[in-house]
């Protein structure tokens, strides 16, 4: 027997610039697309080129979107950060620590050459509902 998959959406959170949900819950497993720091509102890219201001719309993103799925960061199990320049990565570490003050997830960080709009980072997760 399949276990039901729903998909999540909010206008708290940037819609989707492309064919995937913002997020998809299997039972008790909520799986986050990458969030880019893009603004719920307007749609576009904030601050750009600043890694710090793109870093905290990533995980207000990412909270709202966990959020309408009935979870919360605390409850993130793994992420995995892309950014363009690993040179960025203290100062993402800083903020994204912020987010995951105490029983941090397990975590990957990767370089990539670009992306979406060309965002400094993008962060994915995968979070527990209970």
């Amino acid at each position: 027997m399949a276990t039901p998959r729903d998909v999540i959406s909010t206008p708290a959170a940037p819609a989707a610039i492309g064919p995937y949900s913002q997020a998809v819950r299997i039972g008790n497993l909520v799986f986050c697309s990458g969030q880019i720091a893009l603004d719920p509102k307007s749609g576009q890219l904030v601050a750009e080129g600043d890694v710090v201001a793109q870093t905290r719309q990533v995980m207000a993103n990412l909270g709202a979107v966990l959020e309408a799925a009935g979870t919360q960061l605390a409850r993130v199990v793994k992420t995995t950060i892309f950014l363009v320049d690993m040179g960025d990565f203290a100062a993402v570490n800083q903020i994204y620590g912020e987010s995951f003050a105490s029983a941090p997830p397990a975590r990957s960080t990767v370089e990539v050459r670009r992306l979406p709009r060309d965002a400094r980072v993008e962060i994915e997760a995968i979070a527990v509902v209970d």
